[in-house]
């Protein structure tokens, strides 16, 4: 018999932790994930095009501790500004990887490629960023943010150009390394990284 539908509330949103890790990034929480790869845990293959990155760093709260039960993704645009499943886009790079951070130093790491300048709606170039995404205990609401790279002009980048506290931008820019880059979070206080309402 058929019954009427009525109206469900919406689900309560909940925080990331603690078994966040062992759906998501199952290798990271000591699970074997096979038959199935790890969703996230590789960006690219081997021949992919481009200059081949690091981006580490961690996440910190706003007493300056890092913190140790985070799940990051990040996504970007491949060496030629282009994202995976656009025409020209190469193959060999996905644009998405998800990491857990080291549940003792709160260490991040992706092996990536630098990606190019991206396209936007009205011609002009966004310099090349990669975006963040983070959850962990206590938040509701993953978090959204950039990492741009600190040799690049960011003038004409539109999503910058609406931020409102400029010398916060600082933020958002990178530090060069040996063999890359890194990008620290900073959840809360006097450097607080911005995060994009998306």
């Amino acid at each position: 018999m058929m019954q009427k539908l009525g109206y469900l509330p919406m689900t309560p949103s909940q925080t990331g932790g603690p078994y966040v890790h062992i759906g998501t990034t199952p290798e990271a929480a000591g699970l074997d994930p096979s038959p199935f790869e790890q969703l996230g845990k590789t960006i690219f293959e081997g021949n992919a095009k481009g200059e081949r990155i690091a981006l580490t760093g961690r996440v910190i709260d706003g007493h300056g501790a890092a913190l140790t039960d985070v799940m990051l993704e990040i996504w970007q645009a491949d060496a030629n500004g282009l994202y995976a499943g656009q025409e020209g886009a190469d193959p060999a790079f996905y644009g998405f990887a998800r990491r857990a951070v080291d549940f003792t130093t709160g260490a991040f790491r992706f092996e990536t490629i630098k990606p190019g300048a991206v396209k936007q709606y009205d011609g002009s170039y966004a310099p090349p960023h990669v975006t963040f995404w983070l959850s962990a205990r206590g938040i509701n609401t993953g978090l959204h943010t950039r990492m741009y790279f600190p040799e690049d002009d960011l003038s004409g980048d539109a999503l910058l150009a609406r931020v409102q506290h400029k010398d916060r931008l600082k933020t958002l820019i990178a530090e060069k390394t040996e063999d890359g880059y890194r990008f620290d979070i900073r959840l809360q206080g006097d450097d607080e990284t911005i995060f994009f309402d998306i």
